[in-house]
Formats: C-alpha cells, structure tokens, sequence
C-alpha cells in the first residue's frame, strides 16, 4: 500500500466536470451506490458544480495533475426550517482510494460549512455498504434512520440508511446560513481554502 499523500484541495470550476464525471460514471453504470440510471455527462456535471457553487461547497482534490476525488453540500429539503442542514456526498478515483484523500476532501468540507453557518450534514448511503459506513462513522458520523426499500436498481429493492454528522453546537436563535459567496469574503474562510 501506498503512504497517505496530501492533497491539494480547491473549489472546483465548470472545467472539472469531465473529472468528476468520469469518477462518477461508473459508480452509476455499475453499482446501486448511486441511484442514477445514467452517467451525466462532462456538461452536465459541469452544470452541477456551477450549480452547487451557488449554495455551498463543491471540492476536488488534485494529485499529479489528476481529479482525486470530491466532495459537495447540497440542501438537505426545500422548506426553509431544513436551512440549516446540508446533505454530503464523496467520491473518490479507484486509482486514489485508501489513502485519505476522501477524508481530507470531507474534513475541509465541513469546516467550509461550519462559517457558512450550518449545523449538521447528513450522508445516505445504500445498503450494504461497509466501506461507505465505516469511512463515515470514522469521521463521526451517526446512524439515524433508515429507509427500507426506497429505491430499485439492477432488478432489486435497496435500503438507504441515513447517518448524521453535527457540525457545531446548536443556538436557539440561529443566524441564516451564508451564502458561498459571502462566506467566501470571510477570513475564516480565505484561511481555510486561501484564495480559491
């Protein structure tokens, strides 16, 4: 096995949707990771990242000129109590697995969204899946829910289960999340990700 390498990390741009989308296209073609049919293409993916920027954080890390992997915040619900929650997804190049780049994408991640001002991530994840599990409790994420059947891909029923992660300290009157553009004036911020 290979030494952990450190990664550079940076917000991603509309030029790494062909990256993410070739990491992303298998999972999609050949496993119930994901609940996609179809892989989105290199426009599509470049169309959600754009998307994405607009809200919270979209990541990549970079290693020898190459897209290790990602990382990104979505809502997590539409109504407006839901604001201050965010859902959280991984993904990492079989040639980068095992060797913290998913971990050191996710550890920035949710410091980015502790100064937007968010308070807990929540991660699904088709079951059975121990790596997947096991990645997230390690970060400290908790098991909270599980949806039974909820999806049907490759011919069978699958589970979601749902894990949460708190990412501060809850206030009674809590502030509305900042915008990525906002929180990205902050010096909190700029020290986290510098410039990007």
């Amino acid at each position: 096995m290979n030494p952990p390498i450190k990664p550079a990390i940076r917000l991603a741009t509309a030029t790494d949707g062909a990256a993410c989308a070739a990491i992303y296209a298998p999972i999609v073609a050949t496993t119930a990771i994901s609940f996609e049919v179809e892989p989105p293409t290199a426009t599509q993916m470049a169309e959600r990242i754009a998307a994405t920027l607009a809200y919270a954080p979209w990541l990549v890390c970079e290693y020898a000129n190459q897209i290790a992997g990602y990382v990104y915040a979505s809502k997590h619900r539409e109504r407006a109590a839901y604001q201050w929650s965010v859902d959280v997804t991984a993904y990492t190049h079989p040639n980068f697995q095992r060797l913290g780049v998913g971990a050191a994408l996710y550890r920035m991640l949710f410091e980015l969204l502790r100064v937007q001002g968010f308070y807990a991530a929540h991660a699904g994840i088709t079951l059975p899946n121990e790596t997947s599990v096991a990645f997230h409790e390690a970060l400290g994420f908790q098991l909270v829910g599980r949806y039974a059947k909820v999806g049907f891909k490759f011919g069978v029923w699958r589970d979601v289960g749902w894990w949460q992660l708190e990412l501060q300290e809850r206030l009674n009157a809590p502030e509305p999340p900042l915008s990525l553009a906002d929180a990205r004036a902050l010096p909190a911020f700029r020290a986290i990700l510098g410039n990007a």
